[in-house]
C-alpha cells in the first residue's frame, strides 16, 4: 500500500469562510466521495463537480496517468532535474516555475509552505499541494509558455533522462503528467479557483463529512 494524491480545485472564499477546524473534514470527505466504493471499480478519472454534493465549492480531479499514486509526483522532478540544464533559458525558467510550486522540490525545503497552511489548516494536517487563487494564476501563465515547448523537449529528454525503471521512465510519461497537471491548473484558474491536494492512503470506505458547522449556501 502506497501514498494516494488526490487533487481538488476548492472556492477560496468558501474554503476561508468555513471553520478552520471543518475546513480538512470536508475537503476529505469531497475527496473520498463515493458511495459505492469498492477495490472493484474502475476509479473515475479526470474532473469531478461538485467532489460531493454537500460540498458544491470543490471539485476533484483523478489523475489517468498514475491511478492515484503519488509516487509519479514526487519523483517527477528527478529526471527534470537531469535535463533543465540542456533546456533553453526560456523554457527551463516557465518549466522551473510551473514545477515548483507543484511536484519539484528545487531546494530540499519540505517546509517551504508551512506560512500558508498555518493559516488555513490546524498544524497537524498534512498536505501534498497547496496553491491558492493567486499561485493557480501564476501557474496558467507558465504553463501557457511551457505547452508550446513540451514537444520539444523529447530529444533531450531521452539522452539525459530515460531510466528505465524509474517512476517517471520515459518522455510520454513525463510530458502525460505534465499535461494532465496543465488541465489541472487551467481549469482551476479559469475559475478563480486554487488547489489542494490531499494525502490519502488507498480508500476502502467514503468518507462522512463533518456533523459540525457547514456554511450556508446561498442560492
Amino acid at each position: 500500500m502506497g501514498l494516494d494524491i488526490t487533487v481538488l480545485a476548492v472556492d477560496w472564499e468558501w474554503l476561508e469562510g468555513t471553520a478552520v477546524e471543518d475546513r480538512y473534514g470536508l475537503l476529505t470527505h469531497a475527496a473520498c466521495y463515493d458511495d459505492e466504493f469498492s477495490w472493484d471499480a474502475e476509479p473515475q478519472r479526470g474532473w469531478a463537480w461538485p467532489a460531493a454534493p454537500d460540498v458544491p465549492w470543490c471539485g476533484r480531479y483523478e489523475f489517468h496517468s498514475t491511478t492515484g499514486s503519488y509516487k509519479p509526483h514526487f519523483w517527477a522532478g528527478q529526471p527534470w532535474d537531469d535535463l533543465r540544464e540542456h533546456v533553453v533559458p526560456e523554457g527551463r525558467e516557465h518549466l522551473d516555475a510551473f514545477l515548483r510550486d507543484l511536484i519539484w522540490d528545487a531546494d530540499g525545503d519540505a517546509g517551504a509552505d508551512d506560512g500558508v497552511i498555518a493559516g488555513l489548516f490546524p498544524a497537524n494536517r498534512r498536505l501534498l499541494l497547496i496553491c491558492p487563487p493567486a499561485t493557480v494564476h501564476a501557474l496558467t501563465l507558465h504553463w501557457a509558455r511551457v505547452e508550446p515547448l513540451l514537444e520539444g523537449l523529447r530529444e533531450p529528454y531521452g539522452v539525459h533522462s530515460a531510466r528505465p525503471g524509474r517512476w517517471i521512465e520515459d518522455f510520454g510519461e513525463f510530458s502525460v503528467l505534465l499535461r494532465e497537471s496543465g488541465t489541472v491548473v487551467t481549469e482551476a484558474g479559469r475559475r478563480g479557483w486554487g488547489l489542494v491536494g490531499l494525502p490519502l492512503w488507498p480508500r476502502a470506505v467514503a468518507v462522512p463529512a463533518p456533523t459540525s458547522r457547514f456554511p450556508a449556501l446561498s442560492g
